[in-house]
């Protein structure tokens, strides 16, 4: 039974529902998340009835714009739990009692794992992939305070240059193609789908790079602490759904990309199956040392390069207790992902040491 509780740009994104008797038995959630194409697995749980199964009527709302859109609506308390990753950093320093509860995008296997960002440049531009230094006096798209902020500035490191050789400009994710296409930038960076649509729709624009483990993918599923302590049963029951829409999206990418173009307005079915072939390689919804390892790195990141005026333990807010429930109860939604190595291997009550 699919129940959204809002629509994307007037489009109805799903089908309406009717309420039966067996609804009073489940549990009711709030759940938010933004519109990239690494969130999926949270509408593919809801259409595949995964949430159902595992006793919960989760509504999600209108994706939001970005991360930080996200974590308003969730401090609003029109949300109970999003999907964010960077902008989760910002809110910390700010005072918001976030924990992350489990990855919806990354790798507990291994520590980089950046295959859905890529850098994308206009014709004629000079900037070569196999010399990131042709950066620099280059005017690059980013979201300042986001996953592909964080990816840019790798970028910048590799290429042996400094933030300031590089004009970087602020810009949201939906406008970065039509930027390029206005010469008002020579590239961006991005997450999926924005990589591909723009070299559909850009023309000369080519593809730099993408991923090459610069970064440690950072996507979480975040809520306020104070829920997630008074609700331990069903964030575990709502983790074990999104773990099993995981792995029918890994087993089923090309269904799960038609997912994908009802509930990002305007995705073309061919980039979505493009997208889709990224997206299943980081589509681990696990903890384990490695992700704890992300989140401190890109914290120290932005900290030394006074993007955030403080930095803070990551301890402190990864509530990593509920996923490692699940994945002991329910081994069998992990068993086609590489095992984690036993180095970074967390049990309950695990402390990270940088």
């Amino acid at each position: 039974m699919i129940r959204p509780f809002a629509f994307a740009l007037g489009i109805a994104m799903v089908m309406p529902w009717a309420a039966n008797a067996q609804d009073d038995d489940l549990i009711q959630i709030n759940a938010g998340m933004v519109s990239g194409f690494d969130q999926i697995g949270l509408p593919i749980a809801l259409e595949q009835g995964f949430f159902e199964e595992f006793g919960l009527d989760v509504r999600i709302a209108n994706p939001y714009a970005t991360g930080v859109d996200s974590l308003n609506a969730l401090q609003s308390g029109e949300v109970v739990t999003v999907q964010v990753g960077v902008p989760m950093i910002g809110a910390v320093v700010r005072g918001m009692d976030l924990v992350a509860l489990a990855n919806y995008s990354g790798n507990a296997a291994q520590l980089g794992s950046d295959t859905t960002m890529a850098l994308v440049a206009a014709e004629g531009s000079g900037i070569d992939g196999d010399d990131l230094s042709t950066l620099a006096g280059k005017r690059v798209a980013a979201s300042f305070g986001t996953i592909n902020h964080l990816y840019v500035l790798a970028l910048i490191e590799a290429g042996g240059l400094e933030v300031g050789d590089v004009d970087l400009v602020n810009t949201p994710p939906p406008d970065m193609t039509v930027a390029l296409l206005a010469g008002g930038i020579d590239a961006f960076v991005g997450w999926d789908p924005w990589p591909i649509v723009a070299q559909a729709d850009v023309p000369g624009a080519y593809e730099v790079i993408r991923g090459g483990n610069h970064i440690s993918y950072l996507g979480f599923n975040v809520a306020m602490r104070d829920w997630a302590d008074e609700n331990g049963e069903t964030v575990e029951k709502y983790l074990a759904a999104l773990a099993a829409a995981d792995q029918w999206m890994r087993a089923n990418p090309s269904e799960a990309a038609q997912v994908a173009t009802r509930w990002i307005p305007g995705l073309d079915p061919d980039v979505a199956e493009e997208a889709m072939g990224y997206n299943i390689q980081q589509a681990d919804r696990r903890l384990s040392g490695n992700n704890y390892a992300a989140l401190h790195e890109a914290v120290q990141t932005l900290y030394r390069l006074d993007f955030i005026d403080a930095d803070f333990d990551v301890n402190e807010h990864i509530d990593s207790r509920h996923i490692v429930r699940v994945m002991e109860n329910h081994p069998e939604l992990f068993d086609d992902l590489p095992e984690i190595p036993e180095d970074v291997a967390i049990t309950e009550g695990y402390v990270f040491e940088p």
